[in-house]
């Protein structure tokens, strides 16, 4: 399956497009997303969409700099759960190898590796992409990324030796030279970031042992859960585009940047099928509208993606034996 990345990864693209002016909306809907889509960061998204989207941007805004834009929008929780292992990580070296470990928990797409040799560390990083895909501004928003995050935990005091991109030098590069303050390497042999080696020793001091511990047994429980089956990834998204009226299996597979056959294909390997995931997952959401009396019945039925509200009862007797109205007096 095409890989796909947390919608944090987009933290910050519509109040960045209006500081612009350009429209995210339009941008984000080329690409099958919305704007709806990023308010849940841990919701996956095509990153694919995700690279497409920032390059339309840059091209719309006439900024080469976008994606380091973006990255200055950033806070280490965007990394979500891995956030809390990093932070109490014992030194850059540590930090780095949870970074690599983990990769797979906040962006599919993303290949790192690090490289010690002499008296230099150089941290590699690819995408699992398209060749054909323009990629320059997801690179440097990830590169930045990274070192905020390593610079962020030690203080400011981290300094890079160089900073290489594969990609040509921009037309203006103020911003790349305030955001890394390092020699930058343009139309290089590699992405990636290179500093001294004995910098991956650079304290934590901020670090708690035993805070770790926990972290450590959180991360790898929700690890597990990350490497998933295709169908819990697909219920995952299901439950977030749903309520927006986007639950149909189209929209799934375009958020997923896959088409619908090839979805229903991954399903069938699962052992299951669009129609019984979605069945499931409003069988696990129904309850929870009905009872929330706040929320007018009428309002429920758009929400779990029926055309009618009878349409929508009918379903609701069958699968819990009362109607909504009764349901919603006895809860």
């Amino acid at each position: 399956m095409e890989p796909l990345a947390r919608s944090a990864a987009l933290t910050g693209y519509p109040e960045l497009c209006r500081t612009l002016g350009i429209d995210p909306r339009a941008l984000l809907r080329e690409v099958g997303l919305d704007v709806p889509d990023l308010a849940d960061q841990d919701n996956w998204i095509s990153a694919s969409a995700v690279a497409q989207v920032l390059e339309a941007s840059a091209d719309a805004a006439g900024r080469e700099d976008f994606g380091l834009r973006m990255a200055e929008l950033r806070r280490l929780s965007t990394m979500g759960p891995i956030s809390l292992l990093v932070r109490e990580e014992p030194d850059v070296r540590s930090v780095l190898h949870v970074l690599i470990k983990y990769e797979h928990m906040y962006n599919q797409a993303v290949r790192l590796s690090l490289d010690e040799a002499g008296d230099l560390a150089t941290l590699r990083i690819s995408l699992d992409l398209p060749a054909t895909q323009r990629v320059r501004q997801v690179m440097e928003l990830g590169m930045a990324a990274y070192y905020q995050i390593l610079k962020d935990l030690h203080g400011g005091r981290l300094r890079l030796r160089q900073v290489c991109f594969t990609h040509r030098a921009p037309a203006d590069p103020d911003t790349h030279h305030r955001v890394f303050a390092a020699d930058l390497r343009f139309d290089a042999g590699f992405n990636g970031i290179v500093l001294a080696r004995r910098a991956l020793q650079a304290a934590n001091t901020e670090a708690d042992p035993i805070l770790r511990r926990y972290a450590r047994q959180y991360v790898e429980s929700l690890a597990a859960e990350t490497g998933s089956s295709d169908a819990a990834q697909v219920r995952k998204i299901i439950e977030v585009l749903m309520p927006a009226g986007r639950g149909t299996a189209s929209q799934v597979a375009r958020s997923m940047g896959i088409d619908r056959r090839t979805l229903h294909r991954r399903l069938e390997q699962s052992g299951e099928t669009f129609t019984s995931l979605l069945h499931a997952v409003r069988v696990d959401l129904a309850p929870r509208f009905v009872a929330d009396g706040r929320r007018p019945l009428a309002e429920v039925a758009p929400l779990l993606g029926f055309t009618s509200a009878g349409a929508f009862s009918r379903w609701f007797r069958v699968q819990f034996g009362v109607s909504p109205s009764q349901w919603r007096s006895e809860h």
